[in-house]
């Protein structure tokens, strides 16, 4: 047997390319799904659906909080069962139907402006978007154990994911008012051009995650018998004995508050600060995907040439420049718009490539838990992240639409008060901002390098031998 064979019995397996990228294509459907609600919702409520500002803070408030108390559900659940169709990828079948429906549900008006109907698709669209996405993330670790298999991975997934944030935050705009019964100035606001246009959505979506399913092979797994003994309260106790999962937990906290607020408040920035176009709101919105294109496939080279810490230091560091570029542009009297797009560009590549490869340091900190107490949960480390994901994005759907109230936003008018466009700003610039100068200290505490984290994957295959 030659040393590739031998490297591959031992769980350090490499993929082929197709299965790279149907992987990849689980995260392209989630993004085409959920940031849809992530960017466009808030503005669906608040602007056509009618909604009040503080009951929609409220809503995402209790969605968000639901989502806490169901993840640990979620996550033992998962590590404790093994379904027929496979132990994490059966779920992107069995849940990826109904979450599409919901998700769909969730920008039709034919009930509006029934709060109740709100909570009901909102929460529910939330609740299944976590049975889906807890086992996509357990299903990396469930690969290989190679690092850099798993960066490869980590870099097509967050490619075809920004692919979908294209899609969304270009395409989306585009499409509603191709839909649109002839409205002009702004984004359109008729709700049947946007149920029509979350519907195409909702379909491809679905499909990824068949596609996803259908080349995704588990094969680094506890085992069968191992996983009976799995409870709910073993999150607390690895999120206790994991140091590094802890840092990671609390830098997913900072990035996805800040993503959140980002983008909930783009639609809001572009007609309303700008008095932009569809056009232009479309350009905006790509622009917070296309450095993606770029960058992510060249973050296995930028990794060996800077180290891990160092590359999240510079890509923090630069979305931050890009912050402050923006602010100061769009403070000017008359904005141009082409340093708009630049600084939104060089925002959004600190962005991208910090918030993307966080995803790598899951399977790390899976393997750590699993060196420390000897089972590989990794649905309870997923369902752990996505907590503070999801607490992340708490903070977000509720700093958001409090502004709004609070700096009194009209959305009968494109027309604001220099105060509302002043905390619309704040919401673009200047929180995300603060949000990142934490997440570098942060990250600045996480100790897995990468010659360690292969000495403890050599360790655990050892044991298992």
């Amino acid at each position: 047997m030659n040393e590739n064979t031998n490297q591959e019995a031992k769980g350090f397996y490499k993929l082929s390319w197709i299965q790279r990228i149907g992987f990849g294509s689980g995260d392209l459907a989630q993004n085409l799904i959920f940031q849809v609600t992530c960017m466009y919702l808030l503005f669906f409520y608040t602007d056509i659906y009618g909604l009040d500002k503080v009951d929609v803070s409220v809503m995402f408030l209790v969605g968000n909080v639901a989502n806490v108390l169901w993840d640990p559900i979620v996550g033992a659940l998962i590590d404790k069962s093994n379904p027929r169709l496979g132990k994490y990828r059966s779920y992107l079948v069995y849940v990826g139907i109904p979450l599409s429906g919901f998700a769909i549900l969730c920008f039709y008006d034919g009930f509006a402006p029934s709060l109740l109907y709100a909570y009901v698709t909102y929460i529910a669209m939330t609740l299944l978007y976590t049975f889906i996405n807890v086992p996509y993330g357990a299903l990396n670790s469930s690969l290989t154990r190679d690092t850099d298999e798993i960066t490869i991975l980590t870099s097509v997934r967050m490619f075809m994911a920004n692919c979908g944030g294209l899609a969304v935050g270009s395409g989306l705009p585009l499409l509603i008012t191709f839909f649109a019964d002839g409205e002009q100035g702004g984004l359109p606001k008729d709700s049947k051009a946007w149920f029509i246009t979350m519907s195409i959505y909702g379909v491809v979506g679905l499909l990824l995650l068949f596609f996803c399913f259908s080349q995704c092979k588990e094969r680094v797994v506890m085992d069968a018998k191992d996983s009976e003994d799995v409870k709910v309260s073993d999150l607390w106790k690895e999120f206790g004995r994991n140091k590094p999962l802890r840092v990671i937990a609390f830098f997913f906290i900072t990035a996805f508050a800040m993503m959140s607020i980002g983008n909930a408040a783009g639609a809001y920035f572009v007609n309303s600060n700008l008095r932009g176009t569809p056009e232009q709101l479309s350009v905006f919105m790509g622009l917070g995907s296309i450095p993606a294109f770029i960058f992510m496939p060249l973050v296995p080279a930028i990794k060996k040439a800077v180290g891990k810490k160092n590359m999240f230091y510079i890509f923090l560091s630069v979305a931050i420049v890009g912050m402050v570029i923006l602010y100061i542009v769009a403070k000017m009297e008359n904005p141009n718009m082409m340093l708009i797009y630049i600084a939104q560009f060089i925002k959004s590549t600190g962005v991208i490539v910090a918030t993307g490869y966080m995803w790598a340091l899951v399977p790390e900190v899976i393997s750590y838990g699993e060196y420390v107490s000897g089972r590989r949960i990794a649905g309870i480390v997923n369902a752990l992240t996505g907590i503070f994901f999801k607490a992340g994005m708490t903070i977000g759907s509720v700093v958001a639409p409090a502004i709004l109230a609070y700096v009194a936003y009209d959305e009968n008018s494109i027309e604001q008060t220099p105060f509302a466009q002043e905390g619309i700003l704040w919401l673009v610039c200047v929180i995300p901002a603060f949000l990142l100068i934490l997440a570098i200290w942060i990250i600045s505490k996480y100790e897995l390098s990468d010659s360690v984290i292969d000495k403890i994957n050599k360790e655990i295959e050892s044991r298992n031998m």
